[in-house]
């Protein structure tokens, strides 16, 4: 339940006039997304999967190609591995690609190929969280079910909470409840997907556009920075830009220095061998990385091993390549 310093009524009582408000907008400013257009399961599964941590004018390309390469669940069951990490190439997180076929796979041989309809069968998927569970439920089944990603919450908190900096005042746990208790009755589908279109667009986490917002009224973080005078351009959104060059120090390192990279050029250059051919740790380590001496081996063999352990490439005693 939420904290008693945030009581339900409160959002019960505001959440009448947020329907009609966000709803209203949403009707008006949608994003045409070519996985609104379909309630088919499997689809949607490919679209959450693909979005998570890729930004959505990355994903429209693959998610078409990907649908091609692999129109059906049965097809991508089937296929073989290396073709589908080649196939999700370049959208980075490659063991996404994995568990999207892992999760084909589980269904085909315990729900007769039919994705499950219900958040807690959806749940038994290996590789499908909460959020992606109430995603399918809702968009492909039209369940009436709140789900929250990163964007749902930043807008249903700073909606209905206030601002979120310099701490949030609810968990992950309770911000699902608030989701719930805020669902409009028969809606749902419109409600998750108009939650995510503001916050992708307009009520973005370090330069939110509060005077274009059509929330304004009924919107708690926006009521706390008139109230102190801080809108457009005080403290409170110093803070979230604050926040933003925190992240920027924190990710400061260049990314082709980082085990991401290097374990993307790995999966990139095996992808170039012929079928079943094999590269040796030495000879890979040279191609991957020009000044790669013996001193770095053992850092490779912990990249290889991580590599193997997420089902991105298959080792034996004389080399690796795809599965």
């Amino acid at each position: 339940m939420l904290p008693s310093s945030l009581p339900a009524q409160f959002a019960r009582d505001l959440a009448p006039q947020v329907h009609a408000l966000l709803l209203n907008w949403y009707e008006l400013e949608q994003r045409d997304l070519p996985w609104r257009s379909t309630s088919d399961p499997y689809a949607i599964l490919v679209s959450e999967m693909m979005l998570q941590q890729t930004q959505v004018d990355r994903v429209l390309p693959k998610y078409q190609q990907f649908l091609s390469a692999f129109p059906t669940l049965a097809d991508l069951a089937a296929a073989p591995t290396a073709e589908v990490i080649t196939v999700w190439v370049p959208l980075g997180y490659n063991t996404r690609a994995v568990r999207l076929q892992s999760i084909a796979r589980q269904v085909m041989t315990e729900y007769d190929g039919r994705i499950p309809d219900t958040i807690d069968e959806l749940l038994k998927l290996k590789g499908i969280g909460r959020y992606t569970a109430g995603a399918i439920a809702c968009f492909a089944y039209h369940k009436q079910v709140a789900t929250v990603d990163t964007n749902i919450r930043r807008v249903l908190h700073r909606i209905f909470l206030g601002l979120e900096h310099p701490e949030p005042k609810v968990n992950d746990a309770q911000m699902l409840i608030l989701a719930e208790q805020v669902l409009p009755p028969d809606h749902a589908y419109s409600w998750n997907q108009a939650l995510m279109d503001l916050g992708a667009t307009i009520c973005t986490s370090n330069n939110p556009h509060c005077p274009t917002c059509s929330l304004q009224e009924a919107c708690q973080a926006y009521t706390e920075m008139s109230q102190h005078s801080l809108f457009p351009s005080g403290v409170v959104l110093r803070q979230l830009r604050k926040v933003a060059e925190k992240k920027k120090t924190y990710q400061s390192q260049p990314f082709t220095s980082t085990n991401r990279y290097f374990r993307g050029r790995i999966v990139d250059l095996l992808r170039t061998l012929p079928a079943n051919q094999r590269m040796s740790l030495p000879e890979l380590g040279k191609k991957i990385k020009p000044d790669f001496s013996e001193e770095d081996h053992a850092w490779l063999q912990k990249l290889v091993v991580g590599l193997v352990r997420d089902g991105l490439l298959d080792a034996a005693e004389d080399g690796v390549r795809l599965p």
